[in-house]
């Protein structure tokens, strides 16, 4: 036989070089390459049987097949497909770079959904990252002679005439040695081939078969078993994506969601997308039930597993999905990609972003609809990722506070459940100017608030904020359809004064200098003390001025970077409470008691806010005093 002995081209060696040092990012995607190259192979005869009459395609005669041999430490990747000519071999093969495929995908167009996949010849370079030899032995359809094409690496390749009884191609890998980082056995394990190719190609539309071993029952025994080779299937081949809607059940749905392990609940809501338009791409969404337990850990990762037309891409595409949905699961397949030199990135993004803008339109549409038709399954959504949709509305600035802010929820004083804000203010009376609302650590605790007595008094709904983003997240919002956001404890509720207001104001005058005695005492701790016109039944409470609340004080001095940022507190006094009598009768005849008195008021208003006493020690002496 005569063999030729071939150099590649300087810029070609190069190429391979990189091919396998830098390109890949890891070395198990070589498989992915050579079965999306053998599924183009057959893909091609599929296309000649349409335009050619003495071809017929019998769709169960065409298969890809891997065998491992682990004595001679080779993988075969063989298919039934249009094989190569010596001419082709030395064309596709001989020169990085250039793209049978994508030559063959640009002179003819294709039909019937078929889509040829590889996009580059330098894929089948790949197989360099795990082989100290790579053979290729093929046969073209309509030819009488078969080929052999050999290379160690970037020295070049030889092209040998050989035999083979059919069409088709056989890539042999000759596996390299285990060394002390990589382990290239597991290419020759049946368990890792299977693994590989269930997540990579496991939708590739031809059957990719392997020899399996399985431990059988010797015929005629009881006990005794053997060990016996049978040939499986092990790619699913049709992906549940290109099936018609109609023909799938919510059990289908469900079923995919635990195949492809995108979580161990139940998923909450599937959504399944098919666009035929600017950018072709199917999509299946889950909206999850549980929040997974490493959701606010920076170990999650974000992302949609994305295909181009079947074969695994990225399996976490981070770009398809806003940070404030990062809680979707799911896939999305698209033939319009334009893909990178090794498959694994984008090569240009245009296409990606206009399916994530569509995506993101659809995800909150269907939450729409489920806060609207499914009340209660979106409460159970809401309950676990509530929290980010929050943190969407406050990150970037508030740049999707108008996205975002119809799904928000808050606990009621009224209803004693979650509402929106549109039914707040669907609801509010013609006198309320604000949209009300009080922050805590629980319901419980916000109930029992001296500060809400004014507003609760007037009949006014109160939202009750029990996780640390609400109010910075409502912060950002500043108003909902024309109605500003006002805290119980705010210098100004925007309540008009009572029969009594002539009253208090006369009170504050009165007794101006008391309470500047008092704000003297607590110098450096209060802004100021005044007297309460939202006080009814409690003698004290803490409220603010200023941008800064007592709960963003807490919630930002819990933080690793500290800035010790302050609320200005303000102490206000309820003057109608038997209290303000001794602290008159007191500021009149012991100034030492005033102290007394005006410390422990302070410290019950800290107690009631939650904050910490700065000193728990004087605070229980000062109570002994009064007791004494």
């Amino acid at each position: 036989m005569m063999m030729e002995t071939k150099q590649f081209k300087a810029e070609s060696k190069r190429i391979l070089d990189m091919m396998i040092h830098s390109i890949y990012t890891h070395h198990e995607i070589f498989l992915r390459e050579l079965i999306s190259n053998a599924s183009d192979a057959i893909d091609k005869i599929y296309y000649k049987a349409l335009t050619d009459e003495t071809l017929t395609f019998d769709k169960d005669s065409y298969y890809i097949k891997v065998a491992a041999n682990k004595e001679d430490r080779t993988l075969k990747i063989s298919d039934t497909g249009i094989g190569m000519t010596k001419e082709e071999l030395e064309n596709n093969l001989g020169t990085i770079a250039k793209s049978g495929s994508l030559a063959f995908k640009t002179d003819n167009e294709l039909q019937d959904g078929f889509d040829i996949i590889g996009q580059f010849g330098v894929g089948f370079y790949s197989a360099f990252m795990v082989a100290d030899v790579v053979t290729v032995i093929s046969k073209a359809l309509g030819s009488n002679e078969a080929y052999k094409w050999e290379s160690k690496g970037a020295d070049g390749y030889t092209i040998t005439p050989w035999e083979k009884d059919s069409v088709g191609t056989e890539v042999i890998l000759t596996i390299k040695e285990n060394t002390e980082d990589e382990n290239y056995d597991e290419y020759l394990e049946e368990y890792r081939l299977k693994e590989i190719i269930k997540k990579y190609s496991d939708f590739i539309r031809y059957p990719i078969k392997m020899d399996v071993t399985s431990r059988r029952l010797k015929e005629g025994s009881e006990d005794e078993y053997e060990d016996v080779q049978e040939e499986q299937t092990i790619n699913s081949m049709v992906p549940i994506w290109r099936k018609n809607k109609k023909e799938l059940t919510q059990e289908d749905y469900d079923n995919f969601y635990t195949e492809k392990r995108y979580g161990f609940d139940k998923p909450l809501k599937s959504i399944h997308i098919s666009v035929d338009g600017a950018v072709r791409y199917n999509a299946i969404l889950y909206i999850p039930e549980k929040i997974p337990f490493d959701y606010y850990t920076p170990e999650y990762e974000k992302g949609l597993e994305l295909y181009s037309s079947g074969v695994l891409i990225m399996n976490k595409c981070a770009d398809l999905l806003p940070d404030y949905f990062s809680f979707v699961k799911g896939m999305v397949d698209s033939e319009d990609l334009s893909l990178n030199i090794s498959r694994e990135m984008l090569q240009h993004d245009r296409q990606l972003k206009l399916i994530a803008k569509n995506i993101n339109k659809k995800i909150k549409s269907e939450l729409q609809s489920l806060l609207k038709n499914e009340r209660e399954k979106y409460e159970k959504f809401y309950n676990s990722f509530g929290r980010q949709l929050k943190f969407g509305v406050y990150s970037d600035f508030g740049a999707h506070k108008e996205e975002l802010q119809d799904l928000l929820m808050f606990y009621s004083s009224k209803e004693k459940k979650l509402i929106t804000l549109e039914e707040y203010v669907a609801r509010m009376p013609e006198d309320q100017k604000y949209i009300y609302y009080a922050v805590g650590e629980t319901n419980e605790r916000i109930e029992k608030l001296p500060q809400t007595e004014l507003v609760a008094d007037k009949g006014f709904e109160i939202l009750y904020f029990t996780d640390d983003i609400d109010e910075f997240a409502i912060k950002m919002i500043m108003t909902y359809k024309d109605k500003e956001f006002k805290s119980v404890s705010s210098g100004d509720l925007g309540i008009e004064a009572d029969e009594n207001g002539k009253e208090t104001a006369a009170e504050e005058a009165e007794n101006k200098d008391l309470f500047n005695a008092m704000k003297d005492i607590l110098a450096g701790k209060v802004k100021d003390v005044r007297v309460s016109k939202r006080l009814k039944t409690h003698p004290v409470c803490l409220t603010t001025d200023g941008d800064v609340s007592i709960e963003m004080e807490k919630v930002l001095n819990a933080m690793p970077n500290n800035q010790n940022i302050k609320a200005d507190k303000v102490l206000e006094i309820n003057i109608n409470h038997e209290v303000f009598e001794s602290l008159k009768a007191a500021f009149t005849t012991d100034k030492e008691k005033l102290a007394l008195y005006t410390n422990l008021l302070y410290n019950q208003a800290l107690l009631i806010e939650g904050l910490p006493i700065e000193d728990p020690v004087e605070f229980t002496n000062n109570i002994c005093k009064v007791m004494i």
